[in-house]
């Protein structure tokens, strides 16, 4: 065989193993606490949103590698929203999560909808506190509802699911983890319950989420009543990172899924320690069941390997990033607590904002998750009156870097600071890009959208992150506009590195 029949035949090889197989993270960026329900052929999945709005985004999916944003559930401030549980029963569906202050006082809500797509009730307060990530479960012996909490608590729930009835009482103890190994702390929390045959599996995450690579977990209890009690598998943990030397970090927080034929999937959120500041990532790997009846993952610290996808007529793709010229905001694209959506309005691709405040932390600002590690964004843009408006990729209100124009003048932000860079030159249209390469934030401007030049600003962005900063938050990029007057932003365009 001739070496160049070898290198076709084996490329030919190589595409029919890519075309049967997914990669991990199923949605990259920024999608912690992942949490979904099977309705038939459908998957519906959602995550905690934290400090953005509107929140609670909810993506739909046939095959479990390819999602698509259909709808949110929250758009009003109610704190920092946390870990929640996505669930059908009767017909209805549910979303019960948490809320912090940034305190440590939690409260936990409750929303409703027919359709996951929305639109969905206002958040009714369960009214019981002090313990975080609710989640739903039916006994179907007694058919009571219950929602068990963080600490290995529970507490009844009404017929209904929208207030809870009797008291809190604790069920569950959790599985002790061997002293020898890293972590941040017990951290009993992130319960996920699933019937399976005659068991009921109780998931949870421990550990601690974020700080050393090993920190965190999930781990399996089983009991054939819901009341317990709840035998620890002897294979625990069910997902973990054993070392520093995986591509992913911090595994946990882990819900079982299922296909319709009795397959099962445990979907997780992690790290990808070359970009701790893209927040927690969503993963998938597949779950067996052995033959006493416990709960096995086998893929380990090869979930950056190609696994074989849930559905062979499917093949893994990136649609999320297509849809960003859309300004679909509610889908792709978010504002921060002091959101309103009255400050924009779009029209095919053209995103028309009104100036706020008077730097791009308290302006109109409008991001997304971006679901690569490299990448760039470049959009035009025309100011109408006194306002500042560009590109920005953003912690919080203290940490973030961008670039942008007013009429006259270019400005660099670094650290939030403000760092003039003279004029530009250009009158009231301007072409601004952010490329964002090795962890290293650059600025670009343009008359034309096609003759860049380069700004003379970068700023190294990997401390931008939770185990510096705090917050569970992650750098995303997006668009801002302060001041008097307004912006028209078109031709948007994101692009993979």
């Amino acid at each position: 065989m001739s070496r160049r029949i070898f290198f076709i035949l084996s490329f030919v090889v190589s595409l029919s193993v890519m075309a049967q197989t997914y990669v991990n993270p199923i949605l990259g960026g920024d999608h912690p606490d992942p949490t979904l329900v099977r309705d038939g052929k459908d998957y519906y999945m959602t995550h905690s949103s934290f400090e953005y709005l509107p929140g609670l985004t909810v993506y739909h999916s046939r095959d479990l590698v390819n999602w698509e944003p259909v709808g949110s559930a929250l758009d009003k401030p109610l704190g920092s929203v946390w870990a929640p549980d996505l669930c059908k029963y009767n017909g209805k569906y549910y979303i019960y999560f948490t809320t912090s202050d940034g305190h440590d006082n939690f409260r936990n809500y409750v929303v409703t909808a027919d359709n996951p797509a929305g639109p969905w009730s206002g958040p009714i307060d369960l009214n019981v506190g002090g313990w975080i990530d609710p989640c739903h479960a039916y006994d179907e012996t007694s058919h009571k509802r219950w929602l068990f909490l963080s600490g290995g608590h529970r507490i009844e729930l009404s017929a209904d699911g929208l207030r809870t009835v009797g008291k809190l009482e604790k069920v569950y103890s959790g599985w002790e983890i061997p002293a020898s190994w890293v972590v941040e702390g017990f951290a009993l929390e992130g319960p996920k319950i699933k019937k399976i045959g005659d068991y009921y599996y109780w998931l949870n995450a421990e550990g601690g989420t974020a700080g050393p690579a090993t920190t965190h977990m999930a781990v399996v209890a089983r009991s054939k009543s819901i009341d317990g009690p709840w035998e620890n598998s002897p294979l625990n943990p069910l997902i973990h990172t054993y070392s520093s030397g995986e591509t992913w970090w911090s595994k946990g927080h882990a819900s079982l899924i299922d296909t319709p034929d009795g397959r099962l999937y445990a979907i997780y959120h992690a790290y990808d320690k070359e970009r701790l500041n893209q927040g927690r990532q969503t993963l998938m790997e597949p779950v067996e069941m052995t033959s006493d009846l416990w709960l096995k993952a086998r893929t380990g610290k090869d979930a950056d390997k190609p696994l074989a996808l849930p559905f062979k007529e499917t093949r893994q793709n990136s649609a999320i990033a297509q849809k960003l010229p859309l300004f679909r905001i509610g889908k792709e694209w978010k504002g921060t607590q002091n959101f309103q959506p009255g400050s924009f309005s779009v029209m095919g691709e053209r995103l028309t904002v009104l100036g706020a405040g008077s730097s791009p932390s308290s302006s109109s600002l409008l991001l997304f998750t971006a679901p690569d590690r490299d990448y760039e964004i470049s959009a035009r843009f025309e100011n109408n009156g006194n306002v500042e408006s560009g590109l920005i990729c953003y912690y919080n209100e203290k940490y973030f870097a961008g670039f942008g124009c007013n009429q006259t003048l270019k400005n660099c932000w670094r650290r939030g600071e403000n760092r003039g860079k003279g004029s530009h030159g250009m009158g009231n249209v301007v072409w601004i890009k952010l490329r964002f390469a090795d962890d290293v934030l650059t600025g670009y401007l343009s008359r034309d959208g096609k003759n860049w030049e380069m700004q003379r600003w970068g700023q190294e962005m990997s401390g931008y992150q939770h185990n510096i900063l705090g917050g569970f938050m992650s750098l995303l990029p997006g668009i801002y506009c302060y001041g008097n007057g307004m912006t028209v932003v078109s031709h948007f365009k994101y692009v993979k590195l």
